[in-house]
């Protein structure tokens, strides 16, 4: 990866780099019970917390092991979530995608808008074949998502990750470059 982080435009979004000054924003969302129910990780308790995946996201982007972009509303500019790349194998042109978004803005379309221009990113600048998200299956929300963004389920991963003292099953969803290509979106 380049050492400017890129930022992306989208008919009501910014998506651009999270920096410490986000942290408070990020905190109000990364501590609600409801957004974290499916992450895989305990609500944040203290905003040093949200600090230190501000960190992780700097630290993925440094080491071209990932990159994540906070969602900001164009006319508000605070982070109400973030969506982005990590677990990246540039051999095999392979990526997971994750997300997250404060639940003031769910059902609006955002995160649906955030996460259609991160593929196309993902797939013009960094030349994926493949894109991967692992959901748990309780997160229909999520699910939902995936499908309307193109999303292929591929299977269950039975007892695939241990989190928050518990092991969870997860769904295999993947988009390949092909599926924009056969509907027309890249060449």
């Amino acid at each position: 990866m380049k050492n400017k982080f890129p930022v992306i435009e989208t008919d009501r979004l910014i998506l651009r780099e999270v920096v410490k000054e986000d942290a408070a924003d990020m905190f109000r969302y990364l501590s609600d019970k409801d957004v974290m129910k499916h992450m895989g990780l305990k609500t944040f308790k203290t905003e040093n917390e949200a600090l230190d995946e501000i960190g992780w996201y700097q630290t993925i982007f440094t080491e071209a092991t990932g990159i994540r972009w906070g969602i900001t509303l164009k006319e508000e500019g605070k982070v109400i979530g973030s969506c982005g790349f990590f677990n990246m194998h540039p051999e095999h042109s392979r990526t997971e995608i994750g997300y997250e978004l404060n639940k003031d803005y769910w059902s609006k379309g955002i995160a649906s808008e955030a996460l259609e221009a991160v593929i196309g990113y993902g797939f013009q600048y960094f030349q994926l074949e493949r894109i991967e998200a692992l959901v748990e299956p309780a997160n229909s929300a999520s699910l939902k998502l995936l499908d309307k963004n193109g999303f292929t389920q591929e299977g269950l991963l039975r007892h695939y990750e241990f989190t928050c003292g518990k092991f969870d099953d997860l769904y295999m969803y993947s988009i390949l470059r092909s599926d924009l290509i056969n509907k027309g979106e890249f060449e």
